[in-house]
């Protein structure tokens, strides 16, 4: 059965692959091809329902998606989005100190979908591949993928560009080819640096003839690296992975899949690409090998490069007819966010204390604590709150106390003592930041019993030091990063300070998507 759906499909997609060569042509054909995309679209879904950065099951995932035609469920872009602004987050921007392929990829991946990849979560993703020497330390791969990045985000500097054609084009083989490393050319590398000189044009469209000559030679030696039955033998395995990759650099090229140039016994790009198919599941890596998700990525996005040359759209990195996504914005938030919370004005750590100031200096008080989480959240007193007998309409963030108590933020020291100059400590921010996080729809069906708490906390020397009443508290700001884990120390009971809490509770909002 399965032999005979890919006779079949191979059909289908040759059928598919050659009617839209001529100019302007679309029918059935075009439709079946887009069809059978659609399919593979939704198999991808349905595999990564949760992408984030990671270069298998993440950004390739997105692209492949976001470039495939494929309505995207509500919420996915956004929930990818979000993400990875948490990740970034989580490393201060820093995705690799040697591999700034990692930027190029996130880079692709949020123009892709309509973001701003100079601004994912406040990281500029764009700004590291503008650092020549730290793109090109791990070879052909970093300027490569650069040039990709960069033509896709629409930025235009020939001067930067020009460097890493420069360094490319002094990559190329005598055979015509490229590869990693050594004198013998492969197809994947071959393929990707083809694609990535697809790209290089002058400011007014124009390529360098040099680019030109390197790309002729490139293809002459990528079919000279075809076998007969349409694929490629890359590193001793003959896999899926190359093919797609080549589909791309032709489709990037310009160069059709029904070339006499890359047509070998009969045998097409296409037609071997889909003998790694399996009915309903996805592609192989190697045949016989069962299905791989990268393979399955990487034939998704060959697939969608292909038709888009076909039917005459957008090439597949010329992401010019993107349209800007939806992401939300201050206030948008979480499905389960209470109505009453509206965020607005804070758009980095910096806000959140603006006007609170501890006569500790770098010290916050319980007051202030409390106070910045109301305001943030936009919370206001409903006039109904019991009072503390310690803080009465004359003092400080009188109105932020109630409220905080309405929402059920805070309960006081006791039923009448809120002791609003009284030191906060890191557990006790913990619960209240818990508890706010509730308002904003954070950790809306994540259950910590005693095992998942003891699991989170037990990393740390001191978590027996932790009050019985904070640890479900520290164990969700664990959770969510609220807290980082760098340290092997918890210190539930020392005071915060300013700029601890004010991390604390940007972090909140950011997972809860209101910045």
């Amino acid at each position: 059965m399965r032999e005979i759906w890919k006779t079949c499909l191979s059909i289908i997609l040759a059928f598919a692959v050659l009617t839209p060569l001529l100019p302007g042509a679309v029918g059935s054909e075009a439709s079946d091809d887009q069809t059978f995309i659609s399919d593979i679209a939704e198999i991808l879904l349905r595999i990564v329902p949760a992408p984030g950065i990671e270069q298998t099951g993440g950004d390739w995932a997105v692209i492949a998606l976001a470039r495939s035609g494929l309505q995207l469920p509500e919420g996915y872009v956004r929930d990818y989005y979000f993400k990875a602004a948490e990740q970034l987050e989580a490393v201060g921007g820093e995705l690799s100190k040697v591999k700034y392929s990692e930027y190029s990829r996130v880079a692709i991946a949020m123009t892709a979908i309509g973001a701003d990849p100079r601004n994912v979560g406040g990281y500029d993703v764009l700004a590291p591949l503008l650092d020549y020497d730290a793109t090109v330390y791990q070879g052909i791969n970093g300027p490569a993928f650069a040039l990709i990045a960069l033509y896709a985000s629409g930025y235009k500097n020939v001067l930067v560009t020009d460097r890493y054609i420069d360094y490319i084009l002094d990559y190329q083989l005598p055979d015509g080819g490229f590869a990693l490393s050594g004198t013998v050319s492969d197809p994947d590398t071959t393929a990707m640096a083809l694609t990535a000189l697809s790209t290089c044009t002058s400011n007014e469209g124009e390529r360098r003839a040099d680019v030109m000559t390197a790309i002729d030679r490139g293809v002459e030696r990528l079919s000279a690296l075809q076998r007969g039955t349409g694929g490629f033998t890359s590193f001793s395995s003959t896999n899926s992975e190359s093919v797609s990759q080549a589909m791309i650099a032709l489709s990037s090229i310009g160069i059709h899949l029904n070339d006499e140039r890359f047509v070998k016994n009969g045998n097409s790009l296409s037609d071997n690409l889909l003998t790694y198919y399996i009915e309903g599941q996805g592609f192989e890596h190697e045949i016989g090998g069962g299905v791989n998700l990268m393979a399955t990525e990487q034939a998704l996005c060959a697939l969608a490069a292909v038709w888009r040359q076909n039917t005459e759209l957008n090439g597949f990195y010329d992401m010019s007819d993107v349209i800007a996504a939806d992401l939300g914005g201050h206030g948008d938030g979480l499905p389960g966010k209470h109505p009453d919370v509206a965020v607005t004005g804070i758009i980095s750590p910096e806000d959140i204390f603006t006007g609170i100031n501890s006569d500790d200096g770098e010290q916050v008080t319980r007051a202030g604590f409390i106070a910045a989480l109301a305001r943030v959240l936009g919370l206001k007193d409903s006039g109904n709150s019991p009072g503390f007998a310690d803080v009465t309409p004359e003092s400080r963030f009188y109105d932020e106390i109630r409220a905080a108590y309405f929402y059920g933020i805070i309960t006081g020291r006791s039923a009448d003592v809120f002791d609003p100059d009284g030191a906060i400590t890191r557990q006790e921010a913990a619960v209240a930041v818990h508890r706010a996080s509730g308002l904003c729809g954070l950790g809306s069906g994540v259950v910590f019993d005693e095992t998942a708490i003891r699991n989170i906390l037990s990393q740390f020397i001191d978590y027996r030091h932790i009050v019985s009443w904070a640890s479900e508290a520290l164990a969700f700001c664990y959770y969510f990063s609220i807290y980082e884990d760098q340290s092997i120390e918890i210190r539930p009971s020392e005071r915060i300070l300013v700029s601890e809490a004010a991390g604390m509770i940007y972090k909140m909002l950011l997972r809860a998507r209101l910045v």
